[in-house]
């Protein structure tokens, strides 16, 4: 852990938009706040927002801002907001509100400002979010060097799409510090031989295993990670 003026980033990516992202960001922050540290989410990018008196308020950004342990203004915590919930860069069209990379820099920098020790950034999609025509969300994080937390939403088809996003986060030159196992079905089809595949398949340790719940948002889901932020290693 460095010291409170350089926190600790970690980006936070999925196997596919449902894969629980949020839900993952939530027990992360959780968890470290258990562990006496201060501690902030970001969420640059949101598509499907309510209009509400204070402005557009997309609701998984909400939570995110309830998970934390310090208190900012919402438009710190999520700077880019549409309207529309389809693929941000077809929103930003739509909108006639480009995208831009250095304005999603410029919103993590304020955040670093504020003295946290942990930062949790949650991603849009999956790991090739397109920005516009020609950049993806993937292309920030690979430029600010992030490290990356994968969420695998176990379903069926999740192995594929696990290994194939792994693979090129690595690819990318960048490093996985841990994925997290998160059960979005009730019931998968034999669970734990698709788990011990994604262990010997995912060359980075598995720091929380979520089981499918109801009313998560008002839980504390702490109790499933495993992940010493101070040291960045399981626990």
């Amino acid at each position: 852990m460095q010291d409170c003026l350089t926190p600790d980033v970690y980006f936070v990516t999925g196997t596919d938009t449902d894969a629980g992202k949020t839900v993952c960001c939530q027990a992360l922050l959780q968890a470290a706040n258990r562990q006496q540290l201060s501690t902030l989410a970001y969420k640059p990018i949101a598509a499907g927002c309510e209009l509400t008196q204070y402005g557009l308020r997309n609701q998984d950004a909400l939570l995110l801002q309830k998970a934390s342990s310090l208190t900012v203004a919402y438009e710190l915590l999520n700077p880019i907001a549409f309207t529309a919930a389809i693929a941000p860069h077809i929103a930003a069209q739509l909108e006639n509100k480009p995208i831009e990379q250095g304005y999603i820099s410029q919103g993590l920098e304020r955040l670093k400002s504020l003295q946290s020790q942990v930062i949790i950034i949650e991603g849009a999609g999956g790991w090739r979010l397109p920005l516009n025509a020609d950049e993806t969300l993937a292309d920030w994080v690979a430029m600010q060097k992030l490290p990356v937390i994968l969420v695998v939403g176990m379903k069926l088809g999740c192995l594929n799409h696990a290994m194939l996003t792994y693979e090129t986060i690595i690819s990318d030159g960048l490093k996985v510090v841990g994925w997290i196992a998160n059960q979005v079905e009730e019931e998968m089809s034999f669970y734990a031989q698709n788990l011990a595949l994604l262990k010997h398949k995912i060359h980075a340790p598995m720091i929380a295993e979520i089981p499918y719940l109801n009313n998560v948002s008002e839980q504390d889901l702490s109790s499933y990670v495993d992940f010493d932020f101070t040291n960045n290693k399981i626990m």
